[in-house]
C-alpha cells in the first residue's frame, strides 16, 4: 500500500522528458505549386494529352454544369427540355435486352429460388431450438 505511494511521489518529483521531439514551430509553406503533376507512379509519368485541351474544367463550378449523376445536375424539374419534360414513352422501349432480367421469378427454373418447407420456417422461427425438441 505504501509502494504505491511512494513511487507516486517519486513520479511526481521527477523530470519527465517526453518521447516525442519536435523539430521547430509549424509554419505554412508561402510558395504552393497548384499545377497539375502526373501521379508518381503513372506508367507513362505523363498527364493525358486531353487534359488541359478545354475538355477540363477551369473550375468545380463549370464540372458541376456539365456533370451527370443520374441525369443533369442544375437543371429544373419540368423546364423545356428538363427532367420530366418527355413522357416514358419517348425515352424508349422498356423491355430489357436478351440474357438480362428484371426480376428473379423470369429466370430459368435452376436459377429460381426454392420455397421454403414447413420444417425450415419452424427452425427459422424458432431459433432452431425445434430441432432438439
Amino acid at each position: 500500500m505504501y509502494a504505491t505511494r511512494v513511487l507516486r511521489q517519486a513520479a511526481a518529483h521527477a523530470e519527465r522528458t517526453p518521447l516525442i521531439r519536435f523539430i521547430g514551430k509549424r509554419s505554412i509553406p508561402e510558395n504552393v505549386d497548384h499545377t497539375p503533376q502526373p501521379h508518381p507512379a503513372s506508367p507513362s509519368g505523363a498527364l493525358p494529352s486531353s487534359f488541359g485541351n478545354g475538355n477540363s474544367h477551369a473550375s468545380f463550378s463549370s464540372y458541376r454544369d456539365h456533370a451527370q449523376q443520374h441525369g443533369p445536375l442544375r437543371k429544373t424539374i419540368g423546364a423545356a427540355g428538363g427532367i420530366g419534360a418527355q413522357s416514358a414513352a419517348h425515352l424508349g422501349p422498356v423491355e430489357p435486352p436478351k440474357g438480362v432480367y428484371f426480376d428473379r421469378n423470369e429466370l430459368p427454373e435452376r436459377f429460381r429460388r426454392t420455397p421454403l418447407t414447413a420444417a425450415e420456417i419452424e427452425a427459422v422461427e424458432t431459433g432452431g431450438a425445434a430441432l432438439f425438441g
